[in-house]
């Protein structure tokens, strides 16, 4: 360390002599941008530091230790390896170049992708000592997103004692934020100045976590009852790296602190657009390092359903969440003048009172040569609509963006056409229909002199259909790793009531001028939290299980779900069910070993690996395992179109179920593929015992496209542990 230091000092002293000599490289500001230095793990040497290196390396490229301070922006040196700085695009080459760099990226900016919802789950709010775990109030969860509300009933610690002695964060909340013994730490990044909650988002997914149990909820009277999240004791912990867009920079340094505070799950409603390499990924790196410390981080898989492949949760560490309806829905209904009563959807606070409102269609209220086409007319474009004719009335539009342009115009309300899951939520008397019954209310329209509409305060029903996976929500097959199915799980995230933000919008239109302590949303990012919360939960009947465990119990005690052609790629191995995954049976266990071998399976090489484990692990040479038997709870493969196909996997189940158990294995019949196991009979003698099993998988030709679906159940007469078998049809499948 010693000729370390030296060879480092004496670099320092030519590159200043070069910076004030030399025109070493230009420094256009204008050219800047932030980059990501990751690093891998940190080294274990006692007197490593991080910063320095940080600065060492910068000033390699920028010229000079006054330039490097300026332009380093943060270093990650709790939990991994890394830094983030303000390069051109030169000086982050050359910094990829360097012998110590996993990779490096650009700091871009990612996206921010309950009074009902527990119940439908099975988790009602009357437990039992069985299932309650004494130690539910020293469970920390660890929420990265725009921060939170501290004066929400639902953060109230009320009845809380001190902090679990694990914890070893701080309250760093900064202007106006108070922690207390149910907020035990706050911090923010970037810009802000506090870690309070401005858009209500991050207030939101964190009391659908661990909320407290709030009675007498709503929205305006919609959806009332008792709000609580998954484990009302459990601490929560706010790293807020995210206002409206999330700083790829920010949300490292939120895993890098979280993860050395002491918390026992992460919970990200947040990702980028798309999947990313795992080295690229800023919430793929943040959650292998809180992997290898015990960590789980969930995440939500991401709102650009229903097309396939388009899952942004692609790591094989990560719990990814897709969304899914509860048997809650909210309506809102209309009277036309010729007698007839409609139904459509959205989240409308506003009562009718009996008042018939003169209908326009918004085509024949445009402006022409103003509007370029009659869709657009129909579509109701800002360039289109004539405000005089709307004003007061209720416009009729073929789009969602009808709803903003009618509401700017001066329009009393607006019906609009929508067919996706999701209820709009509007701030004037306004709703969305399908597209029959938009046609039906276009009908009527059209052929009325003077056609009336009553639009009607929404209202909520039972939907004996639920669950289904929400159309937003975002599809497999895994965009990276094919042999690795995600999303891993679905969970309630349509209409969700849970804490807001009253200084936030409750809607997305400027003008909304409506303060609400409590919202209804809908995303991915209303099931992440529910995961996150039943996570915690088995994290606190079994606190020395592993992420992969964990993760483990909650994938194969889903229960089966239907209703989309994408099957698994659209809601993994099912709904979630909490009360049975603090019970599996049987877990399919990971190591961060068994990782490091599908980073050498996928083509990382020793060196990397090493740099990312931080350990002196060696890839096997040759490959003694494939990607598709890495002991994942689920079996994913890509095959190719109109060719037959076979494939073999491997798996290993450990016992934590009884100690003398008997294990018989059923197979669900698909007409698409032939499913062999051997052995059919697992017997176990002992708890933590592990036996392996192995699935033959075999088809017939297949048009490109096609998701084939099975899956295999063990089962001990109280146990089931369920397994889906999934088969991507794509050019990119195995030859």
């Amino acid at each position: 360390m010693v000729i370390w230091k030296l060879a480092l000092f004496c670099m320092s002293v030519i590159l200043a002599t070069c910076s004030r000599f030399l025109l070493c490289e230009a420094n256009n500001e204008e050219d800047r941008k932030a980059y990501i230095i990751y690093m891998g793990s940190l080294p274990k040497e006692e007197d490593y530091s991080p910063t320095s290196h940080h600065l060492s390396m910068l000033q390699q490229v920028v010229g000079g230790a006054d330039f490097a301070t300026n332009y380093l922006i943060t270093s990650y040196k709790r939990s991994f390896n890394g830094f983030a700085a303000k390069l051109t695009d030169q000086e982050a080459q050359n910094l990829a170049r360097m012998e110590n760099v996993v990779s490096v990226f650009e700091s871009k900016t990612m996206e921010l992708h309950t009074t009902r919802s527990w119940d439908f789950l099975g988790f009602q709010e009357t437990t039992t000592k069985e299932t309650t775990s004494p130690i539910e109030g020293d469970i920390i969860i660890g929420v990265i997103d725009s921060g939170i509300w501290p004066e929400s009933d639902s953060f109230n610690d009320k009845g809380f004692g001190p902090p679990p002695k694990k914890w070893k964060g701080t309250c760093a909340g900064g202007n106006n934020f108070t922690c207390n013994n149910k907020i035990i730490g706050a911090r923010y990044y970037g810009v802000d100045d506090s870690a309070r909650d401005d858009i209500g988002h991050g207030s939101h997914t964190a009391s659908t976590a661990a909320g407290n149990k709030v009675k007498g909820i709503s929205f305006y009277g919609i959806a009332k009852g008792i709000a609580r999240g998954g484990v009302p004791s459990a601490r929560i912990a706010v790293y807020k790296a995210c206002n409206v867009g999330c700083s790829v920079a920010d949300v490292l340094a939120a895993f890098d602190d979280a993860i050395a505070d002491g918390v026992d799950l992460i919970t990200a409603s947040l990702g980028p657009n798309r999947a990313l390499d795992f080295v690229l990924d800023p919430i793929a790196i943040g959650s292998f390092h809180a992997m290898e410390k015990g960590v789980l981080a969930i995440q939500s898989a991401g709102n650009s359903g229903p097309f396939k492949g388009l899952a942004s949760s692609a790591a094989p560490w990560l719990l990814s969440v897709a969304a899914s309806t509860t048997d809650r829905k909210i309506i809102d209904k209309i009277f036309l003048g010729n007698g007839v009563t409609l139904t459509g959807k959205s989240v409308n606070a506003f009562t009718s009172n009996g008042t018939k409102i003169p209908l326009v269609v918004g085509a024949r209220a445009s402006t022409y040569p103003n509007c370029s086409s009659d869709i657009d007319a129909e579509n109701c474009y800002p360039s289109c609509l004539d405000r005089k004719q709307i004003k007061g009335k209720v416009v009729l539009c073929a789009s969602l963006g009808g709803l903003e342009v009618g509401y700017e115009f001066g329009a009393f309300g607006a019906i609009v056409k929508y067919d996706e899951y999701d209820n709009p939520i509007v701030p004037f008397p306004a709703l969305a229909l399908d597209s029959k019954t938009y046609n039906l209310t276009l009908s009527y329209a059209n052929s009325s002199n003077s056609p009336h509409v009553e639009i009607l305060k929404s209202e909520t029903i039972r939907d004996m259909d639920a669950p289904l996976v929400a159309e937003f929500s975002s599809r497999g097959p895994n965009p990276i790793v094919g042999e690795i199915m995600k999303p891993d799980i679905s969970a309630p995230g349509v209409d969700i009531l849970a804490a807001f933000s009253p200084t936030a919008k409750p809607s997305e239109y400027v003008e909304d001028n409506r303060s609400v302590k409590y919202n209804i949303l809908s995303g991915t990012s209303m099931s992440c939290p529910h995961v996150a919360g039943i996570a915690a939960y088995v994290k606190s009947f079994h606190p020395d299980w592993s992420p992969a465990a964990i993760k483990s119990s909650i994938m194969t005690t889903a229960k089966p779900m239907k209703g989309t052609q994408d099957k698994e790629f659209a809601y993994g191995t099912g709904h979630v069910n909490p009360l049975q995954a603090i019970n599996p049976g049987l877990i399919f266990n990971l190591s961060k070993v068994d990782y490091a071998n599908l980073l050498c399976n996928i083509g990382y090489d020793t060196k990397k690996v090493r740099q990312i484990s931080g350990d002196d692990f060696t890839c096997p040479s040759p490959q003694r395992s494939m990607v598709k038997d890495i002991n994942y709870p689920a079996l994913a493969i890509q095959v190719k179109p109109m060719q037959p196909f076979e494939v073999n996997f491997t798996r290993t189940v450990t016992n934590v179920g009884f100690a003398n158990s008997t294990y018989k294995v059923n197979v669900v019949s698909s007409l698409d593929m032939n499913v062999t196991i051997v052995p059919k009979v697992l017997a176990f003698k002992s708890l933590e015992e592990k036996q392996s099993f192995n699935v033959s998988v075999s088809g017939k030709k297949n048009p490109s496209e096609s998701v084939l679906s099975s899956s295999l159940v063990w089962t001990d007469g109280v146990h089931s542990v369920r397994v889906p078998i999934v088969v991507d049809v794509s050019e990119k499948g195995i030859k």
